[in-house]
């Protein structure tokens, strides 16, 4: 048996190789710029006169735009289903999760593909109507990318303002219907206001799925910042100007993510009074219903129905074709890749968040709480960040040090590539794995310590069977992220190791929408089952 002091000490160790595995990408960048030299000073000042006013205008301008869209989009539908009862109120309630199993590449390529000038629809309207020219316009825009992140990235407003209304908002609704306020009036100046915090929230992670996107935007061809970071490394081989503009996109993401924490803070003080209150919805009927139908389907039809339509067309059509063009043959083995990547990825993440949350909760001390916070904030890293700050000291390393082999672990096996994704992702596992620590009362901790159990026995007969479901919810939204993932798996992905995310990128941007189909509508099934789940337990809270 080792001595507590061995057990502290190597807990500690244990601790700090953790904090240095989730940190490595941040501390690398922070590391490189700070690099500064004549050839880096001159390399930022072109920059500066020729793309970075580009690129940061364009992402300022997609920011912008999407923060409106999905904050209306999302608190009216929420407002919709919470405040008010119509027909089909109960199928919307779920129906309105369902964007959040599209990833927003796949949207842009059904829409393209259907829409745009030589797609079927202008196609069968100039044949049938004897009209010339494009008739819709043009798809792949900054206007397209934003309608695409508006109708895929809603959801998130949908969520938190919903669940800030459930308890309290209809209630209050009716207090001031008594005291004579009109329909309008309650929902502008009680329910719109008692969800702001939750509509920031909701925004402030929109923008953050936005700022993290590269599918989009180099689809579209938007320049924006996170395309630029791949242009810098990969078009210019600057690994210096890749990590400034790296550097760039974190601090954008540090203030969204401040933000969206403090508004979470808000809204949990502005539910955290009062009981748990029950009050009926308002009924709509006549133009009324209509119109909160039409605020819910809009949003489920343009961001899930006719996604999905416009991909299972070509399977449909090459169904049963002989030398059909869709990649049958392959397409087993990048299921095997996505689905080996994502399984390995899973179990480590969730195994790392059950080991960071008991230390949280056995040892809160100041190391545990920084390395527990580094852990968490790997979700608001982009993935073109984890890139590049993965590789520059790899690069380093291989420079200095070329016996390590160091690249060659990293860009020719699938550690970087899951290396990356537990950076990541481990985020994800570790406030699910949290939330289920939240109900596990404390005093169980200190009964089990008066029976002599203590140390990781604490953790395997007590903690352990009451965590089973927060582990496998941990590992199932991991599992389903890592299926999605597409800037960290294009760069580092070992050769001839394509995913379905990757295939399906680059059989787009070969022009080839048809057999992107396929892998793309496997990776919405996918993203199906975390919907189903989360619609699950929304019902059973509204209960």
């Amino acid at each position: 048996m080792f001595s507590p002091f061995v057990r502290l000490v190597s807990g500690r160790l244990a601790l700090l190789w953790v904090g240095a595995f989730v940190s490595l990408p941040i501390v690398a960048l922070i590391v490189a710029v700070l690099q500064w030299d004549a050839v880096a000073m001159a390399l930022l000042r072109e920059m500066a006169a020729s793309v970075l006013p580009g690129y940061g205008w364009t992402t300022l301008v997609l920011c912008g735009v999407v923060a409106l869209g999905v904050g209306v989009v999302g608190t009216a539908s929420a407002c919709a289903v919470s405040l008010f009862d119509f027909q089909g109120r109960r199928q919307w309630e779920w129906a309105l999760l369902l964007p959040l199993a599209m990833p927003a590449y796949v949207v842009a390529y059904a829409y393209t593909d259907f829409l745009q000038f030589s797609g079927p629809a202008q196609t069968w309207m100039r044949d049938t109507f004897g009209l010339e020219g494009r008739l819709f316009p043009e798809v792949r825009s900054l206007g397209g990318a934003a309608l695409v992140f508006v109708f895929t990235l809603y959801p998130y407003v949908y969520l938190l303002v919903r669940v800030a209304l459930l308890e309290r908002a209809a209630h209050l609704m009716d207090a001031a219907r008594l005291m004579g306020a009109s329909l309008a009036r309650r929902v502008a100046v009680i329910a719109v206001p008692l969800a702001r915090p939750a509509i920031m929230a909701g925004v402030a992670l929109a923008l953050m799925e936005t700022l993290a996107d590269y599918g989009v935007s180099s689809y579209f061809g938007i320049q924006t910042l996170t395309a630029g970071i791949y242009k810098a490394w990969l078009v210019l081989d600057s690994r210096i100007a890749a990590a400034q503009l790296a550097t760039l996109l974190l601090v954008v993401m540090a203030v969204l993510l401040r933000l969206e924490l403090h508004a979470r803070r808000k809204l949990r003080f502005a539910n955290a009074k009062g009981r748990r209150v029950v009050a009926q919805p308002v009924v709509l009927r006549g133009m009324r219903a209509v119109g909160a139908t039409l605020v819910c389907g809009v949003p489920v039809f343009l961001g899930f129905v006719l996604p999905v339509f416009f991909m299972a067309r070509p399977l449909w059509q090459a169904w049963g074709v002989e030398d059909s063009p869709l990649p049958w043959s392959s397409f087993v083995g990048w299921s095997v890749n996505s689905f080996k990547l994502a399984a390995i990825t899973a179990l480590l993440a969730s195994g790392v968040a059950l080991a960071l949350a008991f230390a949280a909760r056995r040892v809160p001390d100041r190391l545990t709480r920084i390395v527990v916070g580094l852990a968490g904030m790997g979700y608001a890293v982009p993935g073109a960040v984890i890139v590049v700050g993965l590789l520059i000291p790899v690069a380093w390393l291989q420079a200095t040090r070329p016996d390590w082999q160091v690249g060659f672990w990293v860009s020719t096996t699938i550690f970087g590539v899951i290396w990356a994704y537990l950076v990541r992702f481990t985020a994800v596992a570790l406030h699910t794995v949290q939330s289920g620590y939240n109900q596990v009362p404390a005093t169980l901790d200190e009964s089990a310590r008066m029976l002599g159990v203590t140390g990781w026995g604490l953790w395997w007969r007590v903690h352990r069977p009451l965590l089973v479901r927060s582990t496998l919810v941990a590992g199932l939204l991991v599992f389903v992220d890592v299926m999605k993932e597409l800037p960290a798996t294009l760069v580092l992905r070992p050769f001839d190791h394509d995913t379905l995310a990757v295939v399906a990128f680059q059989l787009a941007k070969d022009e080839r929408l048809g057999e992107a189909a396929l892998p793309a509508l496997v990776l919405v099934l996918v993203g199906l089952i975390p919907v189903i789940f989360l619609s699950r337990t929304l019902n059973k809270k509204a209960a």
